[in-house]
């Protein structure tokens, strides 16, 4: 008796989970059929989910630029390099300078240290669109439109205080003792932090940077108003441009999605076993 409730019990648990398994993959199975579809393909009546001659004209087009079809299509590649550029170069700023201001926050206490928290957790919140035309005006002046500085100091804005809220709740679960330890031993408090503090932090590290990477990755918003060349331009924006003023490169802007998921896709398997640990490990305090 017991183990036909076992079984009944996961034939429901499964039978609840399989239509969140389908909501959540059908998409992405669709992007991935629609990359490998041709045009007459995609638009036949009635609509078939897999093509019936698929081809990989699509990515060919891309990574070979003289077989290219638009301009979009010769340039994707520039703009993969200008966002794992403009990604990387945010991620290790804001892992080392939030690293530094997570730990004072964590370990030093100094006056109005709540409030300098909940200030960094306030720039999370206000939106994108009130801060644009300042940025814009300000960037104009300084001359640094259309250079990817632009992107990698306006994402700051944003990853920076991420990082530091994850990474000081994240050090407040390490021990003080250890500290206290290295101390002893004539350890000064940058060298607890590199020697001590950091090694043990790898998951929080790891998860934080992974979070903070894909922000990047994927922020449109900013790199749509900030650039207009090839130059500085970045992936999500050049997707976009496959929507042209009289017709749709579908089937380029889909063999462009799977292009640019591929990266955080990798990254997020290579590093899952961390994300989970380091997120959990800094949200309970104690």
């Amino acid at each position: 008796m017991m183990y036909h409730r076992k079984i009944f019990r996961k034939v429901g648990l499964f039978s609840l989970t399989l239509p969140v398994y389908i909501l959540i993959f059908l998409p992405v199975i669709w992007l991935v059929s629609s990359s490998i579809s041709n045009r007459s393909d995609l638009l036949s009546s009635p609509t078939t989910f897999f093509p019936k001659h698929p081809t990989l004209e699509n990515y060919i087009n891309i990574f070979n630029p003289a077989k290219a079809t638009s301009e979009v299509s010769k340039t994707f590649v520039r703009t993969l390099g200008n966002s794992f550029l403009i990604s990387s170069s945010v991620t290790f700023i804001a892992l080392f300078v939030g690293s530094l201001a997570a730990y004072a926050l964590a370990r030093i206490n100094f006056p109005f240290r709540k409030g300098v928290m909940m200030g960094i957790l306030g720039t999370r919140m206000i939106p994108e669109v009130s801060l644009v035309i300042p940025l814009y005006l300000l960037a104009s002046r300084l001359g640094l439109l259309n250079k990817p500085i632009v992107l990698i100091v306006t994402y700051l804005s944003f990853a920076l205080p991420f990082a530091i809220w994850i990474m000081s709740g994240f050090f407040e679960t390490i021990p003080v003792e250890l500290e206290d330890a290295a101390r002893i031993d004539g350890c000064s408090r940058m060298g607890i932090l590199y020697q001590v503090i950091l090694p043990i932090s790898a998951p929080g590290l790891i998860s934080t940077s992974l979070f903070v990477f894909l922000s990047a990755w994927d922020e449109f918003f900013f790199a749509l108003i900030f650039t207009s060349t090839v130059a500085t331009k970045t992936v999500p924006v050049a997707i976009a441009e496959f929507t042209g003023r009289y017709a749709v490169d579908i089937t380029a802007m889909m063999a462009g999605g799977v292009i640019a998921a591929i990266p955080p896709v990798i990254l997020a398997l290579i590093f899952q076993r961390y994300i989970i640990s380091g997120l959990t490990a800094g949200a309970v305090k104690g």
